[in-house]
């Protein structure tokens, strides 16, 4: 049974995701704010020597005191990489650039189909076991081969640094970074795609599913973020290449 929590200020939706949730067999928290939420999800209580442990976490964008963006990117910087489904007003493309710049692993726009909600969190769960059984158990055909195809536990090596796709972690030399989903499947998609430029316009449909009149400048912020992870030197990036005009390369082998 998965843990759930919900933060949501209003409390009709709050309590009607409460309901459906346990219907489908979910152990389900509800807060109201992101104070609430951040104390939960970092803070031990009551003698517990660590936080409660949590398998998703539903989050809405608009809540009183410290938005869902604040929230995200606290938990991320205190490395808690709990699936994160944000709900954004009207789903509008520059709360969805924003909500996945801050750590978010999938968004849905207000309002939503319940449906809808449960099969993107029952999405969030499964690649979260997904990525469980892959620490257990990594395959290590990737590895003899890392130019082989990238599969959902797929483990890609270039340059002395390694994605592992199932536990979505890049290592480079002796340091671990954490990705977020988000950051995984940008990484995958480049490579995937790799010496061929890749448009601004197929990241937004495939990566991230919006249309192409999106202002692009999100992604150039992305990929500035993800050059601090892959190169050695940011500003004169070797791997992540700008193609001016059109998009970005990615060069395993410069």
């Amino acid at each position: 049974m998965s843990r759930v929590l919900i933060v949501e200020d209003e409390a009709h939706i709050a309590q009607g995701l409460r309901f459906n949730l346990e219907a489908e067999g979910h152990n389900v928290v509800v807060v109201g704010d992101g104070e609430s939420a951040l104390e939960l999800l970092l803070k031990p209580k009551n003698g517990d020597k660590a936080p409660k442990e949590f398998d998703a976490v539903v989050l809405d964008v608009m809540l009183p005191g410290k938005d869902g963006f604040a929230v995200a990117a606290e938990l991320r910087a205190a490395k808690k990489f709990v699936p994160i489904l944000m709900l954004t007003a009207r789903g509008r493309p520059e709360d969805v650039l924003k909500g996945f710049a801050s750590g978010a692993d999938d968004y849905l726009p207000k309002p939503f189909e319940l449906a809808i909600l449960l099969a993107r969190l029952q999405g969030l769960l499964r690649r979260s076991e997904w990525m469980q059984q892959s620490r257990e158990n990594t395959s290590t055909e990737n590895e003899q081969n890392p130019t082989a195809k990238v599969a959902e536990y797929g483990v890609f090596t270039f340059g002395g640094r390694t994605i592992d796709f199932g536990k979505l972690e890049l290592r480079v030399k002796e340091n671990v970074i954490h990705l977020t989903l988000m950051e995984a499947e940008f990484l995958r998609h480049l490579i995937v795609n790799q010496g061929r430029v890749v448009s601004r316009k197929s990241i937004l449909e495939e990566v991230w599913g919006l249309h192409e009149d999106t202002d692009t400048r999100a992604i150039d912020n992305f990929v500035v973020r993800l050059r601090r992870y892959l190169e050695d030197d940011p500003a004169h990036p070797r791997y992540l290449l700008t193609v001016r005009g059109v998009g970005y390369r990615f060069v395993p082998e410069p």
